[in-house]
């Protein structure tokens, strides 16, 4: 263990004492996911049942929202080639066939492959003016390595190019730099060593780092470092500075290079608040952003959606299944309570 002097004794059992109680905080896990793996799982009754949803009098959306959110993503793929193999006929397309609008999106975004949703919701925004620095940033920042790797992969196969390609092309300047970084999945893993002299190294690095022109250090430190570490660095700049790593972010950079970098921060600081607030803001518009909603509902649904439930309600006194009930109408309401799970009390 690195402890630089001056910082032992009380300073170190402070430090562990306060990483141990991480356990009770709900952006510390990360498995917390609403949809499971389904215990009474028939993969040849989820194939009768969706068959006679799609060829019945009328198309029944609940039986086929109730079949696919209540499965895991590797439950998915199973029965979509189950599908395939008694009945010659590709799931997905069958359903696409048989919805339309919102529904027929979400249903597509449950039955691809996790990198392949990615990959496509990458593509889109790199290709959408002025959604780079936001939803490219999400997906790069926020997926594990494997797969962001995946994605990467996908990417590479289904649009014939590398991401790092478009990106080049569609961005510029620090935030194409930002996003390049995040691509190479290159950030350091916890050792549970609590490393002092690199904390204040990279302290002393973004204090004299203050402009846009010496920018590359806070892309590496940003990039770089695990979120354990990050959440040291910015207490001890607070600490050393008196003012929130944040503000120094606002007074040194502009436009979408400071949008990115507090996202950033915010992501590195509590990753389920981060998508909380993007879930509020979508739904707070004139008409829900339903892009926004899905994407966060359909890819958190399996990691830590319980987590962002909870930061949801402790932040805006409401909660989550409470505020898509009351903003979203039309076909997909019930898929996105589905995904959402249940009301927290």
């Amino acid at each position: 263990m690195s402890v630089s002097s001056g910082r032992m004794g009380t300073s170190l059992t402070q430090e562990i004492l306060s990483s141990l109680g991480l356990a009770s905080k709900t952006a510390a896990w990360g498995t917390l996911g609403t949809l499971r793996t389904f215990l009474s799982f028939s993969v040849d009754k989820d194939v009768q049942k969706l068959l006679k949803a799609i060829t019945g009098q009328g198309v029944d959306h609940s039986a086929i929202v109730d079949v696919l959110t209540n499965r895991s993503r590797e439950q998915r793929q199973l029965i979509s080639r189950a599908f395939q193999e008694r009945t010659k006929q590709d799931l997905l397309k069958s359903l696409q066939a048989a919805l339309s609008g919102h529904l027929e999106k979400i249903v597509v975004a449950l039955l691809q492959p996790a990198a392949q949703f990615d990959a496509q919701e990458l593509r889109t925004a790199l290709k959408a003016s002025g959604s780079a620095e936001d939803v490219a940033l999400e997906i790069l920042a926020t997926r594990a390595a494997p797969r962001l790797q995946e994605c990467l992969a996908v990417y590479k196969h289904d649009f014939q190019v590398e991401a790092e390609e478009d990106i080049r092309t569609e961005t510029n300047g620090i935030l194409q730099d930002l996003l390049l970084a995040l691509s190479k999945g290159g950030r350091e893993r916890y050792s549970g060593i609590i490393d002092y002299n690199l904390e204040e190294q990279d302290v002393r690095a973004l204090q004299q780092t203050g402009g846009s022109s010496m920018a590359g250090q806070w892309i590496l430190i940003f990039t770089q470092r695990s979120p354990e570490h990050l959440i040291r660095v910015f207490d001890q700049y607070r600490r050393s500075t008196g003012q929130e790593l944040e503000d120094a972010i606002r007074n040194c950079f502009h436009g979408d290079a400071q949008q990115a970098l507090l996202s950033l921060a915010s992501i590195m600081r509590n990753t389920a608040l981060y998508f909380a607030d993007k879930l509020h803001q979508a739904l707070q518009e004139t008409e829900p952003n339903f892009q926004v909603l899905m994407r966060v509902l359909v890819s958190r649904s399996e990691t830590d959606l319980l987590s962002i439930r909870a930061e949801f309600k402790k932040k805006f006194g409401k909660s989550l299944y409470s505020s898509l009930q009351d903003a979203v109408r039309g076909d997909y309401h019930s898929a996105l309570l589905a995904l959402c799970r249940a009301e927290d009390i």
